[in-house]
C-alpha cells in the first residue's frame, strides 16, 4: 500500500469553514485568498478522510473518495485497495496531517499545490483474519512530507494526485 509501504499518508477531522454570513462589502483580496486556502485544505482534509475510511476496509465503497480525488490519485488509491483485498489486509487507527503552504495558481482550471507532514505512527496495517500488524519495512518513513495537487472542478477542489516524498519530517 502506497500509503503505508511507501512513505505514507494521513488525515484530520477537523477543519475551520469559511464563514457564510453575508455582506455588503466586496471581500478584499487577502480574505479571498484565505477561503481560497481554506477550500484547498478542506478538500484536501476530506479526501484523507475518505482514504482512512477506505483503507480501513480495503474497499472505496460507502466512502466519499470519488467526491473528493480523482485522476491519477484515485487510481493509485484503487489499485492499493485491491492490492490490500487481495492481501486479506486492512488499516486500523488513523494517520494524522498537518497540510500548510497551500499556493493557487488561476487560469482556466484553477489549480493549488499544498505541502504535508503525514504522520502514520498510529495507523496500522493489519492482517484482517487475525487482526495482527503486518511487518513494513524497518527503514520506512513514519513522518514524512507529501505534497498534493488539486484542481477546482466547478466550485468543488479536487485533489488529483498525491506524492509523498521520500524526506522525513
Amino acid at each position: 500500500m502506497l500509503a503505508l509501504v511507501g512513505c505514507s499518508n494521513s488525515d484530520s477531522d477537523t477543519e475551520s469553514k469559511p464563514s457564510t454570513t453575508p455582506t455588503a462589502v466586496s471581500p478584499s483580496p487577502s480574505s479571498t485568498a484565505d477561503a481560497e486556502n481554506t477550500a484547498v485544505l478542506t478538500a484536501y482534509t476530506s479526501s484523507w478522510d475518505a482514504q482512512t475510511k477506505a483503507y480501513s476496509k480495503a474497499s472505496s465503497t460507502g466512502t466519499d473518495l470519488k467526491k473528493t480525488t480523482t485522476l491519477r490519485a484515485l487510481f493509485d488509491i484503487e489499485h492499493d485497495l485491491t492490492v490490500m483485498r487481495k492481501a486479506g489486509q486492512v488499516t486500523t487507527g488513523k494517520p494524522v496531517i498537518n497540510p500548510k503552504a497551500v499556493k493557487v495558481t488561476h487560469g482556466k482550471i484553477p489549480k493549488a499545490t499544498l505541502t504535508d507532514c503525514v504522520d502514520t505512527t498510529h495507523w496500522t496495517l493489519i492482517n484482517k483474519a487475525s487482526k495482527k500488524p503486518v511487518p513494513l519495512p524497518t527503514t520506512r518513513l513514519i513522518k514524512y512530507v507529501s505534497t498534493a495537487t488539486l484542481e477546482k472542478w466547478g466550485k468543488t477542489w479536487m485533489v488529483t494526485k498525491l506524492t509523498a516524498q521520500e524526506q522525513a519530517c
